[in-house]
């Protein structure tokens, strides 16, 4: 398959996938005549997995650490998991720290009584 084929097929940007072989995250089967780069199923498989791995916000070093473990059979469910739950208590400290500045902004939102006054609670917070 040429780039634009599986660049739909994966539902990524050609952009993306052209990115993803450049920093090695996924291998081109080769070349075609005109030089185009080619890509099989396996690769394919690949870019949807990276594709999925990237929605649940893993990093580009995640996914290569979790298409590794996708690609050997011998893998341990236990690195896997280890490798998920670390992700998942990072999520989950992000979601803290939205929920505090959330509670916090709108704290701000609520003080200010959004007149014509000049005085404002969110400026003088700022400031």
């Amino acid at each position: 398959m040429k780039i634009g084929e599986i660049a739909k097929k994966s539902d990524l940007p050609i952009k993306t996938v052209r990115y993803y072989a450049d920093i090695g995250l996924v291998t081109p089967s080769g070349r075609s005549d005109a030089g185009y780069r080619l890509y099989d199923l396996e690769a394919l498989k690949q870019l949807i997995f990276i594709r999925r791995a990237r929605s649940f916000d893993f990093s580009i070093d995640q996914c290569r650490e979790l298409l590794a473990l996708y690609t050997n059979h011998q893998r341990s469910a236990a690195d896997v998991k280890k490798l998920a739950s670390a992700h998942l208590e990072m999520i989950q400290k992000k979601q803290l720290e939205l929920q505090h500045l959330h509670d916090e902004l709108a704290h701000l939102v609520n003080a200010c009584h959004g007149d014509e006054r000049p005085n404002c609670p969110i400026i003088d917070f700022l400031g």
